[in-house]
């Protein structure tokens, strides 16, 4: 039988995939808390330390358009619910790691399994919210739970690793995770594309593995290696040649895991540059943040996550308001709003300084938490609009992986901007300066008031690049033509 779930299940199975990517997005940055722990633990370099996130990032990257198209083939419950599974049994073994090695292959498993989620929840609201504006309202509410658990993990992590020890982030996964395995058996329907798979790209899925493998290493690495660096050419190289076989592949094979074709299609190629830009300046600017506050502000890594609570609560309210707007206004109208406003919020931390307060952190991002939220219903149900039904899974995972890549890239080049914007400033700043005392103490205080008025500067400038690069990314959404949006989305029922 095709029918959608009725009246309250829907709603069930929206909150249950809610918990599922709430719980991935959690993982994430309540592990970065852990972190000072887990060196101290093993005896580690914080270097060496940094390849724990790494490692996660590489198999998350690499797994999310293979899930993806498993979901659309085999079931995207069936999917769900093993990923889900092993994510929680990665969780376990990473709580009980004895060193580096065993850590990286533990959060490995996580990652690969944690990949299963985006594309698989994405497709489920998809399929089982079938009208158009319930949908938008749909993926607008699961996708605020992103910035939720960016927020609630700090404020969670810190007292779990405080009272508990660094340990527990990974185990509370458990008690979490089985609730939601629980939740999944009992109200998600079983969906999977009514085309039949006979074939499995798995050449397309190495060659892309190892594409986004060496883009995610050198964005990630990039900063320390050097970006002309022996170990960065490298990267460049790789990613050059095997996008190339993967293009060479993916038109060659029946079932291609990512079908090109999405890119013949102006409205879907627009969104993902809308979603990259967006995410590259949020992600790029908003990294910065926790340190701004806790270098020149003195704060604390718990009053640092304090910051961004009024940022979770706007993105939330938000995401379901903009929703609502799905038949009413054009999604390029409010996409392009929504995205000048967060352009806004970002611009608005070019005046922060030593002096600044709690609000004028909260404020601003407040504002860009809003703009971010108010278009992000409308952005993923673009993308679910203009794709078969039978290829949502695929398309929403290259939604997933544009997203991912954007961030890592705003965060690496941006943070590459803040180090030479430093030095630049630190060189102007002394040839405008003079000092005519001689006294040690005065050269220490000069040299300090250089280097502290250098690095503010150099924060503002990255926030002013950022917020350009968001507004200058809003107007691509102005081109988004679409047609009357698909609300016959059907789901096959086992």
């Amino acid at each position: 039988m095709d029918t959608a779930p009725k009246n309250n299940l829907r709603w069930w199975i929206l909150l249950t995939v809610i918990i599922g990517t709430f719980l991935g997005r959690l993982d994430q940055t309540i592990v970065n808390l852990a972190l000072p722990k887990i060196i101290n633990t093993f005896g580690i370099t914080v270097s060496a330390a940094g390849w724990i996130a790494t490692a996660y990032i590489l198999a998350n990257a690499i797994f999310v358009p293979i899930w993806g198209k498993l979901g659309d083939t085999i079931g995207r419950k069936k999917v769900y619910i093993i990923g889900f599974s092993i994510f929680i049994f990665g969780s376990v073994l990473a709580g009980f790691a004895w060193n580096l090695t065993s850590m990286i292959v533990f959060r490995v498993i996580q990652a690969i399994a944690g990949s299963a989620d985006y594309p698989t929840a994405m497709a489920i609201i998809a399929v089982t919210f079938s009208e158009g504006k319930e949908r938008a309202q749909a993926l607008g509410i699961w996708s605020s739970s992103f910035a939720a658990a960016t927020v609630i993990g700090p404020l969670l992590g810190g007292p779990l690793i405080d009272t508990f020890g660094w340990r527990s982030v990974f185990l509370v996964n458990l008690p979490i995770g089985l609730l939601g395995i629980y939740m999944a058996l009992r109200f998600i329907k079983e969906s999977k594309s009514k085309i039949k798979s006979i074939f499995f790209d798995w050449w397309g899925a190495i060659t892309l593995g190892g594409v986004l493998s060496a883009i995610v290493l050198v964005l990630d690495q990039g900063p320390d290696w050097g970006w002309l660096s022996t170990e960065s050419m490298i990267c460049y190289f790789t990613t050059v040649i095997l996008f190339w076989l993967f293009i060479k592949i993916e038109n060659k094979v029946p079932e291609p895991i990512v079908d090109l074709k999405f890119f013949k299609i102006p409205a879907f190629v627009n969104a993902l540059f809308n979603n990259f830009v967006v995410f590259m300046g949020m992600m790029g600017g908003v990294f910065l943040i926790p340190v701004f506050a806790q270098t020149f502000l003195g704060y604390n890594a718990t009053e640092s996550g304090y910051l961004f609570m009024p940022m979770a609560a706007a993105i939330m309210l938000a995401a379901p308001l903009g929703g609502n707007l799905t038949g009413k206004v054009q999604s390029r109208y409010v996409i392009f709003a929504s995205t000048v406003v967060a352009a806004i919020g970002i611009f608005l931390f070019t005046g922060l300084d030593a002096k600044s307060t709690a609000l004028d952190i909260m404020i601003p991002l407040s504002i860009m938490a809003f703009g971010l939220g108010f278009g992000m219903a409308q952005r993923t149900n673009i993308i679910a609009s203009v794709v078969p039904q039978s290829e949502i899974g695929v398309a929403s995972s290259i939604l997933a992986l544009v997203r991912n890549v954007a961030g890592a890239f705003g965060i690496a080049i941006f943070a590459t901007i803040l180090n030479n914007r430093i030095t630049t400033n630190v060189l102007t700043i002394n040839s405008f300066s003079k000092l005519t005392s001689h006294i040690p103490i005065d050269i220490q205080k000069y040299i300090g008031l250089i280097a502290l008025k250098a690095q503010i500067d150099a924060y503002d400038y990255v926030f002013l690049v950022a917020a350009i690069i968001i507004f200058v990314g809003s107007f691509a959404t102005l081109f988004l033509k679409l047609k009357k949006e698909r609300t016959d989305i059907k789901v096959q029922v086992e």
